[in-house]
């Protein structure tokens, strides 16, 4: 059984079949689906979809893409909602320097706030980077100096000289479906090297579809593809990969 480590599955892509997608998890081999917010509004989304399902998690936070819409008062309804019980870890934040639709200002003022945030209630965070590799990096290893922030870096797309960086420092790589494609060399090199025990695994379902379905809407139950992928490359058998990246996922989430 596998352990769906980020997903959208509030997203409008799934209004459709939202029901019957979360209804055959277990029987497609998805133990649990850590569901992850964006904003206010797919945070809130999220957080319904977690207490209606019980093999669902939320994570709550303002992904950069939104940071310029928060206030000085942003993050109150997320302190609130954090502290649900379901609610698992604060994400996805941090910096996005590619579209850059938040300035890159105000997206560093709310990564540190949400990363303090986290630490004040003693959730992990949920990292997402594009073209702010080294700032990220900079960033997140002046948070957890202190041990007291526990990371994830989501759909990780950057090196396998800093993927090791983040594995020293106790921080946890995922990886998606960019490791099936063809031209994947990155991702690759990164999933031969990180260590089993930073791992995990996800879909960022509808987006990201792992190969042959590349093109069409993502999907919880095609993390098999990104498992046997990985395991491919690390030589080990699918099952032991299965379990330690859930093993990973529920220390990390601390589920039950």
């Amino acid at each position: 059984m596998f352990i769906d480590s980020h997903a959208h599955l509030d997203d409008p892509r799934f209004d459709q079949d939202r029901e019957n997608v979360i209804e055959s998890l277990r029987e497609d081999g998805v133990d649990v689906v850590i569901n992850i917010g964006a904003d206010k509004e797919s945070s809130l989304s999220t957080l319904g979809l977690a207490r209606k399902y019980d093999n669902i998690y939320a994570v709550a936070g303002v992904h950069p893409h939104s940071a310029s819409e928060l206030e000085e008062d942003g993050l109150d309804w997320l302190r609130e909602i954090a502290k649900e019980e379901k609610v698992v870890a604060i994400g996805e934040i941090g910096l996005d320097f590619y579209y850059d639709n938040s300035p890159r200002d105000i997206q560093r003022k709310w990564f540190k706030a949400q990363l303090q945030l986290a630490k004040e209630l003693g959730l992990p965070v949920v990292i997402h980077t594009r073209d702010a590799a080294k700032e990220t990096y900079d960033i997140l290893k002046e948070a957890a100096a202190d041990g007291k922030l526990k990371v994830l870096m989501h759909c990780y797309s950057g090196s396998a000289e800093m993927a090791m960086d983040y594995a020293r420092l106790g921080f946890y790589i995922a990886l998606g479906g960019a490791v099936t494609f063809k031209n994947a060399r990155v991702p690759r090199e990164v999933a031969s090297v990180i260590p089993l025990e930073n791992l995990m695994i996800e879909t960022d379902c509808p987006y990201m579809t792992p190969e042959p379905f590349r093109g069409k809407r993502n999907e919880p139950k095609l993390v098999n593809l990104v498992a046997e992928k990985i395991a491919e490359i690390k030589a080990m058998p699918v099952e032991e990969l299965a379990k330690a990246t859930a093993d990973n996922a529920r220390n990390f989430f601390r589920l039950p």
